[in-house]
């Protein structure tokens, strides 16, 4: 699980990638369609699809002559997992500060 998520997370930390998921979440789409808004060359995009398949947050489809990418969702899941057992951490420490926040608040007032 942990390599899972470090691959996750590694691919995330790009923003070209992120960008790439982005547009995927709008459907599929081809290497040329994906690098379209990119200052970047086609084999460059094609190192972050190759990050992004390892990482299992895209897959290739097949169509006739191209190989459009597919968003997995499942990956992103994980991830959605993961940050909801940090999450229910962080809402138990806020409610014991409100607690305590509570009762400092109601010694002022006595």
């Amino acid at each position: 699980m942990d390599d899972k998520l470090d691959a996750i997370f590694s691919a995330l930390a790009d923003p070209t990638r992120r960008a790439i998921l982005g547009r995927l979440a709008n459907g599929k789409a081809t290497v040329a369609e994906l690098a379209d808004p990119f200052e970047l060359s086609q084999p460059a995009i094609s190192k972050h699809l190759k990050v992004l398949e390892q990482a299992g947050l895209i897959r290739s489809g097949r169509e006739a002559n191209s190989r459009p990418r597919v968003l997995e969702p499942a990956a992103l899941k994980t991830v959605a997992a993961w940050i909801a057992d940090y999450r229910r951490f962080w809402d138990q420490s806020f409610d014991r500060l409100d607690d305590y926040l509570s009762k400092v608040q109601g010694y002022e007032n006595d």
